[in-house]
């Protein structure tokens, strides 16, 4: 009897949670959809008409003021929503959805050279908290919301909806994961994806040909110990790829701030270099997202899977990405850190002798994990968007690169729950934030 009753109780609480996640799901899926469409959008319609590029500073200025007026709150980003989640208090303000939607997809249109992933979290956080708050959640389930809000924004916006599971759960804390959460956040990431293709998005596809097998006359065997260790060296420079992106943008807002200490006028500093930039190399390949370029054959995240070598695109990418994203444009890192990771594998592929399609692979989930500080989650990734046949490669960039970051990242709020090298004075669940300038104990 008692087992029967803790069976119903299991299954009404299961029934609750799903009648909360699916919509919420749907939702979030649904608009990913939108976002994504208008992006493939106004990407080709810069690509029409590159003048409208010298509109850029203007724009900025008119996102910042929107923010600046309205904004709030919502100008925390995927810092506030993992404060939100580590700590649930006045929760995600819903204006912060259609501000980061807006604010990109102006962004993308005048070519600031930004992503994707902040607006798709930030939409699926924000729209979590709402109905946390419809819903009367405690801040115990606010805080797993929450979780699914984001991995079902990352996992409907690239087309990855495991990655998007485990990035949710991964993400939070360095070194520990809630497992307490997983399936809710499985579920609304699958939906969130599922929903985002009945829409008919289509994602982009990076051909990876290389496949592992043992060369004629060897024994067959999934990894090639030489070319392990080759992929192992590329993956420090992809970890210290990561670190210097990361460190670029929260050293270089500073300087801006202290150039033009009025906010929303410091989008126009990086809209004015970047003309200058482009004028300057004679090439708009590292406007917008990057995933395709304006011109056959340019730098792009597609092209670095190619058989033509691109030696410098990866720092170029990053230039332009840290300017943006240090002068206030909305957008996102991950794509942008896609660029940088496939560009830089397809720069080392002929110095090391590894196939150049193998190694912007790897690069391009490698940079990302070193960034985000999730290793897992974009191992996984590296299955999701390009098979599972070179699981060993994936694991072993994104394991190394992690380790090379060092405790840095995009996000700094997220919490050292484990440090990548054991510390002595480390005090469990101190910001990242703090541990980027050196310091591991409490106030």
């Amino acid at each position: 009897m008692l087992f029967f009753q803790k069976s119903v109780s299991f299954l009404s609480r299961l029934f609750q949670w799903f009648c909360v996640l699916v919509p919420l799901a749907v939702v979030v899926g649904s608009f990913c959809a939108l976002f994504l469409w208008m992006l493939e959008w106004v990407t080709q319609y810069r690509f029409d008409h590159p003048d409208i590029l010298y509109g850029l500073p203007v724009a900025g200025v008119a996102v910042a003021l929107s923010y600046y007026w309205w904004g709030g709150r919502a100008g925390g980003g995927n810092n506030l929503i993992l404060d939100e989640i580590h700590k649930p208090s006045e929760g995600v303000p819903l204006r912060m959805a259609p501000l980061v939607f807006i604010g990109t997809v102006v962004s993308h249109l005048f070519g600031a050279s930004v992503g994707r992933e902040g607006t798709a979290v930030q939409m699926g956080g924000s729209l979590a908290s709402s109905f946390a708050r419809l819903f009367r959640l405690d801040s115990r389930n606010t805080s797993i919301l929450l979780t699914a809000g984001v991995a079902s924004g990352l996992g409907a916006v690239y087309g990855t909806p495991i990655t998007g599971a485990i990035f949710g759960l991964e993400v939070l804390t360095l070194g520990t994961l809630d497992y307490s959460a997983l399936l809710p956040v499985a579920v609304t990431s699958i939906i969130a994806d599922w929903t985002c293709h009945q829409w008919g998005i289509h994602h982009a596809v990076y051909p990876v040909t290389f496949r592992g097998l043992a060369a004629p006359g060897q024994t067959p065997f999934h990894v090639d110990a030489l070319l392990w260790v080759k992929v192992a060296v590329a993956a420090v420079a992809f970890g210290f790829a990561s670190r210097a992106f990361a460190e670029g943008v929260y050293r270089l807002g500073p300087v801006i701030k202290k150039i033009c200490p009025t906010p929303w006028l410091q989008p126009a500093i990086g809209g004015v270099v970047t003309i200058l930039l482009v004028w300057l190399l004679g090439t708009r390949d590292y406007l917008g997202l990057g995933v395709v370029a304006p011109e056959a054959g340019g730098a792009s995240i597609v092209n670095f899977f190619s058989t033509t070598h691109y030696g410098w695109s990866w720092l170029l990418k990053l230039v332009f990405t840290v300017l943006a994203l240090a002068t206030g444009y909305k957008g996102g890192e991950v794509t942008p850190l896609f660029f940088v990771g496939a560009g830089l594998g397809n720069a080392l592929a002929p110095v090391l002798g590894v196939p150049g399609d193998l190694l912007a692979g790897v690069g391009m989930v490698a940079v990302f994990g070193g960034a985000v500080n999730t290793p897992l989650a974009c191992t996984v990734m590296g299955v999701e968007l390009f098979g599972g046949t070179n699981i060993v490669y994936y694991a072993t960039g994104c394991f190394i690169a992690y380790l090379c970051s060092g405790h840095t990242g995009i996000y700094l709020s997220q919490k050292v729950g484990v440090p990548k090298i054991w510390r002595p004075d480390f005090v469990p669940g101190i910001a990242l934030r703090r541990t980027r300038e050196g310091i591991w104990t409490e106030d």
